[in-house]
């Protein structure tokens, strides 16, 4: 099936990943599809024409925008996931029905056959090379039935089997049981291969790596490692919640109130602390290796990097469903609200957005640093400003230097990798640069009735003094220079050379203060304290 993700955990040996990338996925909701009743158990599939199954209190088939294409309703739940087959088929099992059925449905959603159980199917399906189904039964037992919905062979366990079964590269069915067994069968007629021990119930699905590694979680806390003869490689406390899955790089993820990263030698690679169970929401990976998983109690669905980090979260409700990715990145979870109603949801980039971060403003002739931001559509993206006096650059975070003051609108425009674009203006301000002022007298010296005579720490100035001011800008002039002795004007000078006597006794400390405007109103300061007697 040439599918993003035709069954649970993506693939037979149920690694939980996927070939396509995410990094352009950054948890914008796209859309929310209500399902019928109550409660959201099954997790998603996703045919080649990019159909998503939802199986929750009803299957439901969705075109990628959402809406309904169609659904059955068997009175009772899905609480798997449904699996496709090379021929489009897609096969699930109910539970809580009147009749327990596993059912086969044509693409278009009219029913290709159903085969009595006459037990509640928990178990998601999985289909071997040859097109036979395999699930598990709260009967206490592993299935195998044939394309046309008759029984293959039965193999009967000691417990019941919630757990999904995952085929290895020779076709041996492995799968788990309440009776604390994994199993390994002959897929040709079910006999038994061997069965390995663990503490506990194996309530969660078994994954295969590429090197023939089975791993399984029980309910014991923890994660199983297991050569493809049967006997033990090692074991590490995980926890148990979650059915295991393995990244691109072997990397092998598993957790209950936390995601642990296990080394394929066993040892911890890191761990993350979702801030909620994770009951349900297995891990899948992208090709990128981003690992999306959803916990029940925190009610989040969390996007983490390779490393361990958090990349983002999204706040879905109680989530107890396997997320899917999609071929664009789109990831699909079940999730429930405080009601019990529940929801699929995608989670995507969204609509491409473009930010300006306006307004800005700037001196004439000098140097205004501009900053876009783009959010959603396809990376990668192409950016354009367009300053609006004639100039442009096709960087995101340009610099540019206007020539002659005013009022300017900048543009900046995101195109992504499938042509679609967005824009959004900022305004520009260009002014005159302000003036530029200093107080040339008193600096730090000891002045006495108005004459330099000593350096000092600290302008301390005995008598009178004339303070003077050089001012300048350019092309405006100066208009005037006002002189203030803690903050209350005492005088304005309009002309060059600009000075004022201070005549006024005083026996503290001042805080000398003088202000340049030029023509257009623009101004600068600059003030200094003094030590005055006298």
């Amino acid at each position: 099936m040439n599918s993003s993700w035709p069954m649970y955990c993506h693939d037979q040996h149920h690694s939980g990943r996927s070939i396509y990338n995410t990094t352009n996925n950054s948890g914008v909701l796209k859309w929310v599809y209500k399902t019928q009743g109550f409660g959201y158990y099954g997790s998603t599939a996703i045919d080649s024409d990019m159909t998503i199954y939802a199986a929750a209190v009803g299957l439901y088939a969705l075109y990628p925008n959402g809406s309904l294409k169609w659904q059955y309703l068997p009175g009772g739940w899905f609480e798997s996931c449904p699996a496709i087959d090379k021929n489009g088929t897609i096969y699930i099992g109910s539970t809580y029905a009147d009749y327990n059925y596993l059912f086969a449905f044509y693409p278009n959603g009219t029913m290709k056959w159903r085969y009595y159980s006459g037990e509640d199917i928990f178990s998601s399906p999985v289909i071997g090379n040859d097109g036979t189904i395999y699930y598990g039964g709260e009967s206490h037992s592993i299935n195998a039935l044939w394309p046309n919905g008759t029984l293959r062979w039965r193999f009967q366990t000691n417990h019941v089997v919630y757990s999904s079964p995952a085929i290895g590269e020779d076709g041996t069915v492995y799968c788990g049981c309440h009776d604390t067994y994994l199993y390994a069968l002959y897929p040709n007629n079910g006999t038994l291969k061997w069965k390995f021990p663990t503490g506990d119930w194996i309530r969660v699905s078994p994954c295969i790596a590429d090197d023939g590694t089975i791993y399984c979680v029980s309910t014991d806390g923890y994660l199983y490692s297991i050569y493809p003869n049967g006997t033990l490689k090692w074991r590490i406390w995980v926890e148990a919640g979650t059915s295991p899955t393995i990244g691109q790089d072997g990397t092998i993820y598993a957790g209950w109130s936390q995601l642990y990263a296990i080394n394929p030698d066993g040892s911890v690679k890191w761990i993350f602390n979702p801030g909620g169970t994770i009951q349900g929401g297995t891990p899948c990976i992208s090709r990128d290796g981003t690992i999306f998983f959803g916990t029940s109690s925190g009610g989040d669905l969390i996007a983490v990097n390779s490393n361990g980090t958090e990349r983002w979260r999204a706040h879905i409700g109680e989530c107890e469903s396997a997320p899917a990715i999609g071929e664009d990145g789109t990831i699909y979870i079940g999730s429930m609200d405080s009601n019990s109603r529940g929801y699929l949801k995608a989670y995507g980039s969204g609509p491409l957005n473009s930010e300006a971060n306006g307004p800005y403003t700037g001196v004439i002739e000098s140097v205004v640093q501009f900053a876009g931001t783009a959010s959603g559509g396809i990376l990668p993206y192409r950016y354009h400003w367009d300053f609006g006096d004639g100039w442009a650059s096709d960087k995101q975070n340009p610099t540019h230097s206007y020539t002659a003051i005013g009022n300017y609108t900048a543009t900046f425009t995101v195109t992504d990798n499938q042509g679609n674009t967005s824009n959004d203006t900022a305004q520009v301000t260009i002014t005159y640069a302000p003036p530029s002022v200093s107080i040339t007298k008193p600096d730090k010296s000891l002045y006495i009735l108005n004459i330099r005579t000593i350096p000092f720490p600290h302008p301390l100035i005995i008598g009178p003094i004339t303070i003077k001011v050089t001012a300048s800008q350019e092309p405006l002039g100066i208009d005037r220079v006002d002189f203030l002795i803690d903050g209350k004007l005492q005088a304005t000078t309009l002309t060059i050379p600009y000075k004022w006597t201070w005549y006024t006794p005083s026996f503290s400390r001042h805080t000398l203060t003088v202000i340049a405007y030029d023509s257009s109103g623009e101004s600068a300061s600059a003030s200094i304290d003094v030590w005055k007697f006298l």
